[in-house]
């Protein structure tokens, strides 16, 4: 189901129309499938429509997806309910997306999302009273191997602990996000110990160096 963010009472706007550039961008998809099929581009219309609206999708927004796509809007309801990639209601400049599944918990998601509280002042499933951050609980982010992770809007923070938790938090809030990826330097999803493989380069080097 779509993820439940908790927060005061806001408007549905009236209307909702793709601009000039996001309405090309919605047909270029449209055209990626044939006249009868075209439905199945209901998925990035939605993405483009929340981008587009400051990351939430009203339901004048839904409705117009239904109305290019030639589909009965609570088709399209169906859809933006069930995927939490999409938000029905308002959310901060910065989603925080909270992965808590089995090896993000081993790895301690729990003292990430505990720095969010503390940090932000807000539980699970609530917006800070600027607007600024929303904090949700996802399952899992598909980077175990770098857990635990903390997704920011579009970027993965990998390898945080609550002090590397608060000082991105602190640098979002100044505006100055740091480079998204392991926050210790990991490359890739190499071992957290370094590599023990193919570390020479050149002749002879294939196989494990001890």
């Amino acid at each position: 189901m779509s993820t439940a963010i908790e927060g005061p009472a806001f408007e549905q706007p009236e209307n909702f129309a793709f601009t000039p550039g996001n309405l090309e961008r919605a047909k270029a998809h449209i055209a990626k499938y044939p006249p009868d099929r075209q439905a199945s581009a209901v998925l990035p219309l939605l993405w483009i429509a929340q981008e587009q609206h400051g990351g939430w999708l009203p339901r004048a927004a839904m409705d117009h997806v239904a109305q290019l796509l030639e589909m009965a809007p609570i088709r399209v309801y169906e859809v933006a309910t069930f995927y939490t990639m999409f938000n029905l209601r308002p959310v901060g400049r910065y989603l925080l997306q909270a992965c808590t599944t089995t090896p993000c918990w081993l790895r301690g998601s729990d003292a990430v999302v505990q720095a969010c509280r503390s940090k932000l002042g807000i539980d699970v499933g609530s917006t800070t009273a600027d607007g600024l951050f929303t904090l949700v609980e996802v399952e899992c982010l598909g980077a175990c191997v770098n857990a635990p992770i903390l997704q920011v809007n579009d970027d993965f923070y990998e390898d945080l602990d609550a002090p590397a938790t608060e000082a991105l938090l602190d640098a979002l809030r100044a505006g100055k996000a740091p480079q998204p990826g392991s926050v210790i330097g990991r490359q890739g999803s190499e071992p957290v110990t370094g590599r023990s493989t193919l570390v020479e380069s050149g002749a002879g080097s294939v196989g494990r160096q001890e």
